[in-house]
Order: C-alpha cells, then structure tokens, then sequence
C-alpha cells in the first residue's frame, strides 16, 4: 500500500531537488529517478560523501554501483528498479512525462511508481491539472524560485557580461560561436548533449573554476546542470525536435533561461545581436512563471505481451484509456523493434516468449550513437543472434574486436564523440550479466576507454576552445588589485602566472597571441603590471657604471647587453643624436632622465678618441685648426693633396703642436694613428654608418689593403683607407709603401722591380697593386716602374689688356643701366 503522495512544483532554482534528497535522506530506504545520467552520478557521489558508499547504489542504464545492503537507490528514470520495494520514492522534471520521445516512461512512473511510506514528483507547475487528475490524492506543494529571471534584451556576442552561457541548437553553432569567444574573450567552455558526463562535468569544471568566464552549449544545460550562470543568451529561438526544426516554446525558453541566477543571486536572460527578439508574451510568461498547463501526457503501454513479435507489437500499439494521456510516439526501441520482426531469421528465432522477450531487450539498448537506424539495428540483430546461440553470450572475441578498436585517443573531436557514443553502447550491455562472460572485466574495460576518450575529448574542446592565458589576464584586470608581474633574468615577462612575452631594456615585445582581442589584452596587462619594473630599471640605469653600456653594430646603445636606444644623424659625425627605442611603458619623465644619462656616457666614449680632433690645444694657430677640422670631417684621415694650402699655411709652433698631437703628416696622407686601432677604427665605422644612413658594412680585421669589390668607397674612406682602382689601402700603410717606392726611385732612377716586400705587405693580387700604384701616379716602363711626374705649377696668366672697342663701350653702358 502506497503511502503519501506529494508534488513539489516550481520554475527552476526553487530548491526542489535538494527538498527530495534530505527527505529521502530521512526515511530508512529511498530511490529518486533522475532524467540524466549525469544528475544521478552528480547526486549520487553528494550522498556518498554524507553517508558513505555502502549505504547508496547507483543505477544507470551505463553505470551500476551497487553495495551489498544499500539504502538508497540514485538511478536514472528509465533505470529505476522498480521491483524492489522502499520507504521513499521520488521522480525528477515529472513535467517530461508530455515529452515526445521519454515522456511514456515518466508517465509510467508517475502512475505506477510508489514509495511505501511517502512517494514525491517535482517539477514545473505545467504539470498540475493533469497529475491532479491522474493521481487524485497528490497533495501540493508550490515552491517559489529564490531568485528573479529578468529579460534584458539582445547584447552583441563580444559585450556579453561574464559569467553568462550561450545557447545554441547544433554543435556546428555551438563550435562557431566558442571559436569566436574565444578570440574575443580568452576561451569558452563546451557543452552539448553528445558529450559523455566525464567530459562534460570536466569542461562545466573550467567554468566553475573561474578558467574562463562563457560557456556555450546546446539546450544540454537547461537540465539539471546546476552552474553559476548570470546570463543566458539564446542564440537561436528554434530547434530540430528530432522530426522538424521547430520554434522553442516559453517553457522551454524559461527552462534554459532559468539557469542563469542561483540561489539569491538574480539572472537575466535575452538573445544575442543576429537573433530577433523573444516575443513580449513570452518574455512576461517567463519573467513572471506562468505557463500555458500541459493538455496530455506521452503514455506506452507498460502490460506488454510476449507471446509472439506480433503480439508484442500489438501491445505496444495499445491506445490509452484514461483522459489526459496519449499514445506515446514510436521510440527507438519500438522502431527497432518493428523493423527486426520483419527479418526472416529474427522470425525463425522468436518461436517462444523468452526469446521474443530477450529481442524487447536487446531493442531497448540505446543508439548512443545517433547512426542511421538500419546501422543500429544491425547491431541489435547480430547480438540477438550470438544470444540464441549455443553459448547462450555473446563471444568473447566478437566483442573484444568491437571493443578493442574504440581504445585510440587519436583523432578530432567528431571522432572521439562517435567513439564514446560507440563504447557507452557496449558499457551498456556490460551491465547485462546474463548476456557476456565475466562482466565485471567489460564493464571495467569499457569504463577505463570511455574516460580516456573523453579525457582526450576534454583536452582537445579546450584546446581549441579555450585560450587560458587571454581568459586569466581577463579575469585578473577585471579585479581592482594590481597584476602580479615578474621578470625573469632572461627578460621573460610573467604576468598572473602566464607567460606574456619579454622585456628588452624598455620595450615590451608580446608573445604571439590569436587575435586582436587577445593580443591587446596581454599588451594591457603587461602595462599595467610591469610599470614598478620599468621604473625600478629607469633608477638603475641612471644609477649604472658607464661600464654597464655598449653601442652594438647597429648603432643601438646597450644597457647590461639589452637595447634601449639608438643613434641617429646629428649636425656632425661626431655628435649623433640619441634616441630612446619605442616603448609605451616610458613616461615622458623617464624617457628625458635616461636621456641624459646615455648622452653622458656616448660623449664619455667618444672624447678619448676624438678628443684631439675636437678640442683644440690653446696654442694651435688659425691655420692648425683649420687643418683639425678637416681631420674630423674625414674623422681622422685625410689626403695630402686636400690639406695642401692648409699645410702650406702652417707656422713652425703649430707644426710642433700638432706633432704633439701625433697628428702624422705623410707623403700620401695626413692621419692619427690612434685613430686607425681596431677599436677607433669601429668607432668611426659607426659614426660613418649612422650619419648616411647605410648599414653598417662588415670591419676589415686589421688588413692592409682590402679589395673594394661592392664595398662602399666613402665607408673605406671614411675607416681610414685610401681607394686605389680595385684596392683600399690603410693610409699609415700606403705611406710605408710609399717611402719603399720612393727609395727604390732615387735608387733606379730608370726604373724598378717591384719587390716582394712590398707585395707581401700589401697582401693583393699583383694586378690590384699595379692598379693602385699608376692611381698614385707612378708609371710601369719597359725596364720597370718610375716615379710620378711632377707636374710644373701653371704659369701666371698676363692680364687682359682692357677691350676699348666701341661693342664694349656699349656693353658696359647697357649694363650700367641695368
């Protein structure tokens, strides 16, 4: 005898749920049928951490977990064991029993599923005149939701608030609309109902965790996934019901809707910028929980005859009796059932009821799968087949080959789904003791490739979905406490523990992100984080030994080998301009003070070298600095025959002070030989380079003469080598050569051999030599080479003898005039 019957109704968030369990809690034995798998493993591990797992079992058409003496039974509705008898029985969303396709089997629990001592159906209010009629002595209770759901209209995907879920009613959608969150938004977690409850428990767990702050998914949230959620966006107002695509409807809408706001906290919920708004009388339905009632309810016929498929059939097809029920629609099983019967060998084997019974079994074995229905029913037919066989099981090496080619982690993410669809189909028959030898090893089996699959599927949906850098640097900047930044010794810039780029002296150079969102992000939050470094390195290069800089090959000034600044063209070679290198993290403060202290240390490099060249001595005349100063242009090299008139002009002291000055006057050239040292002589290379604008050409190692090829010929000029033909010769060389040829002259006046010391200490090709000595005039005779000519000083031209002629009376009048 039946005890108590109560219905608990009420829109989503009111409490029901846990209302059913601490009652159920309270009793000595109770079952509650949940309409997912994943809301009964959910409450199932909740009961277990209060009371132990001895005391519950859990039965799902996939997973049972049952003790030895278990109390309370936590199954799924079509799984419930009816047959066992106990103090409390409960059914969750009774409001299915109108659904088309489950809605019989609810519907069967609701008129025949009881408790003995209190029996208790939750779910909407839509429910109540027909469970008032079918069950006259329910008692009510109406629970009202703790939160308000209010209507905020349509928001565009990238200016939805966090914290919201977005609904679409195809995976396709549902991939699309992820892929552009993420982009914009740092990453959304997936959830359709395709997904086994491993991989969606795991990726509603990155929301729940705060990893990211969307979720999108199809209409698999809008039961019993407790999230959350502050806003729904429908993306899309109609779904495909299994027939025909159709227009959602307001319970529907409020179902889904209602995920958003938990406990106390309000929700909205709206649609997103491409999708028209949501009808203003079903928003108010909505808004304020009132529904249209359900008019009937799906009914199957549970009395089944299994005398023969026929008779099966027939009783299936049994219409109902009492007013508010309808013939459910016909279900996988009795499609498959209908099309197995028809199969000559199926009817050969169906010649007594326990077989015709065993093929109702095999036929409600669920199609995961979701394959074309001939595909699923093949399946079924083959396994009813191995079950009337001699063995009475099915072979193990049949199954082992179905079973084992589903255990590759391998693949997209279509194909893991279509893989844990396969294995949840063998993982179901499993649980059938009396179908498989050594089940026990099956369901383990088949268990252990289910989680590697969706383990794999949870990595790949995030992988592709979920961009966790972006989605912490969001999370973080929307918080009013500082970012915590770090660098590293290497330069890596570490921002709420996501590598972001590196830090070069100044400038910031990110790390390569997806999408204009997503790099604009981590280059704000590097901002924001690394402006105590940047000012904390502003003090310590002010602070630094000139030691600490370098001016590198490019023309870049060095801070402890890192770059922050770069020469440019100044009135002079010798007085470049300094340039801070691009960064937005330098205030214009800081940029003037580091300014100053580069300028310092360039003028503190270049002064030991050029000094001389610069700053005069006291007792130079006119004519010396003169001379300097053509020296400095050439920095530090000149050609004798350019400074003629300057030399010439040149009085004995400031002969002297020049010598001083080691300032060599030689028979080609006028020079510094200090300025010709490897480090002087890339000083000079530089200053060259950044004041004409060409990259710096590679520094000869020390040669005394070099073949110009394509090397720039004022660059030679300009390191202190003279271009002669196809050879650039050092000048302080090209004058040791020069007095070696002018001593073989006075000595073979009628001409010379070139001797191989002086070929060795050019070091070029005979050809190159000969071509640079006839540039410096010397002249290659049938006996040897001969010195230059001197050319004779012009002869001073007499003065024109003035034109009296009247034309130039004339002219000189006209031009008086004019």
């Amino acid at each position: 005898m039946a005890g108590r019957i109560m219905a608990v109704l009420g829109p989503t968030n009111t409490g029901k749920t846990h209302f059913a369990l601490d009652r159920m809690l309270g009793h000595a034995s109770g079952m509650i049928g949940f309409p997912l798998r994943l809301l009964a493993r959910e409450n199932y591990d909740r009961i277990v951490k209060l009371k132990g797992a001895a005391q519950v079992a859990l039965i799902t058409g996939e997973e049972k977990i049952i003790p030895a003496h278990p109390r309370w039974f936590v199954c799924t509705v079509e799984s419930m064991p009816l047959d066992r008898r106990v103090a409390f029985l409960a059914i969750d969303e009774i409001q299915l029993c109108a659904d088309p396709e489950r809605g019989h089997i609810f519907t069967d629990r609701l008129l025949h599923a009881r408790g003995l001592e209190e029996t208790v159906f939750l779910g909407a209010e839509t429910i109540k005149p027909l469970l008032r009629r079918l069950v006259p002595d329910v008692a009510f209770s109406t629970r009202p939701r703790l939160s308000s759901l209010t209507y905020s209209g349509a928001k565009k995907l990238n200016r939805l608030p966090p914290r919201s879920a977005v609904v679409a009613f195809s995976a396709a959608e549902v991939y699309a609309m992820a892929e552009y969150v993420r982009r914009q938004r740092g990453g959304a977690a997936v959830v359709l109902g395709a997904l086994s409850p491993r991989t969606r428990n795991a990726q509603v767990g990155l929301y729940q965790a705060g990893e990211v702050d969307y979720i999108v998914a199809t209409d698999a949230i809008g039961m019993g996934l407790n999230m959350d959620v502050d806003h729904v966006a429908f993306a899309g107002l109609r779904k495909f019901d299994g027939r025909a695509p159709r227009r959602l409807d307001a319970t529907e809408i409020a179902q889904i809707g209602g995920r958003a706001g938990r406990h106390m906290n309000d929700g909205t919920f709206g649609t997103t910028a491409d999708v028209t708004g949501i009808d203003p009388d079903v928003v108010e339905a909505v808004e304020n929980h009132v529904f249209q009632p359900l008019t009937a309810l799906s009914w199957r016929n549970s009395a089944l005859r299994f005398a023969t498929t026929a008779a099966l059939l027939a009783s299936l097809e049994r219409a109902p009796e009492q007013q508010g029920l309808i013939r459910a629609r016909e279900a996988d099983d009795h499609l498959a059932l209908t099309i197995l019967a028809a199969d000559d060998d199926i009817k050969r084997l169906t010649t007594h009821p326990e077989r015709v019974k065993l093929l109702w079994e095999i036929c409600q074995i669920p199609d995961f799968r979701k394959v074309m229905a001939d595909n699923h029913t093949r399946l079924l037919g083959q396994i009813f087949r191995h079950l009337c066989g001699p063995g009475r099981r099915l072979p193990t090496d049949w199954l082992a080959n179905h079973v084992n080619r589903l255990d590759r982690a391998d693949g997209e993410m279509d194909t893991l789904l279509a893989r844990i669809a396969h294995v949840r189909t063998w993982t179901y028959v499993s649980h059938r003791g009396d179908w498989i030898a050594d089940p026990s090893h099956w369901q383990e089996r088949t268990r252990a490739i289910e989680d590697k699959l969706s383990d794999a599927l949870h990595h790949s949906l995030t992988q592709r979905f979920v961009d966790r850098r972006t989605s912490a640097l969001v999370r973080a900047m929307r918080d009013d406490n500082g970012l915590v930044g770090a660098v590293a010794k290497t330069g890596e810039v570490v921002v709420e523990g996501q590598f972001v780029g590196h830090l070069d002296g100044f400038n910031f150079v990110a790390d390569a992100a997806e999408g204009a969102a997503a790099a604009k992000t981590v280059l704000a939050a590097a901002a924001r984080s690394l402006k105590p470094e940047i000012a904390g390195r502003v003090a310590r290069l002010i602070a630094a030994d000139d030691t600490a800089f370098a001016v590198d090959d490019h023309g870049r000034v060095l801070w402890e080998g890192q770059p922050v600044a770069r020469l440019s063209p100044g009135h002079t070679a010798f007085a470049p301009q300094l340039e801070m290198l691009p960064s937005d993290l330098v205030e214009p403060g800081q940029r003037e003070r580091l300014l100053k202290r580069l300028g310092l240390f360039l003028a503190g490099a270049l002064a030991p070298l050029f000094a001389p060249l610069l700053h005069p001595p006291a007792d130079l005349g006119g004519p010396g600095r003169g001379l300097l100063h053509q020296l400095a242009e050439g920095l530090g090299s000149l050609s004798r025959a350019q400074a003629e008139g300057q030399i010439t002009a040149l009085s004995d002291q400031d002969r002297k002070t020049l010598a001083r000055m080691d300032i060599r006057f030689g028979l080609e050239s006028l020079y510094a030989p200090a300025l010709l040292k490897p480090a002087a002589q890339r000083m000079r290379a530089l200053l060259w380079s950044v004041q004409s604008g060409h990259p710096l050409a590679s520094l000869p190692r020390g040669q005394a003469s070099l073949s110009i090829g394509a090397l720039s010929r004022p660059y030679l000029t300009a390191i202190g080598y003279r271009c002669l033909g196809e050879l650039a010769v050092r000048v302080d060389i090209l004058e040791r050569v020069t007095a070696q040829l002018r001593g073989l002259a006075r000595a073979h006046p009628h001409g010379f051999m070139l001797p191989p010391s002086i070929l060795s200490t050019l070091a070029a090709k005979p050809a190159h030599v000969s071509s640079a000595l006839q540039n410096l005039g010397w002249r290659q005779g049938e006996t040897g080479w001969l010195a230059p000519r001197r050319q004779k000083p012009p002869a001073p031209r007499p003065p024109k003898t003035p034109d009296s002629s009247p034309f130039a009376v004339l002219r000189q009048h006209s031009a008086a005039k004019h």
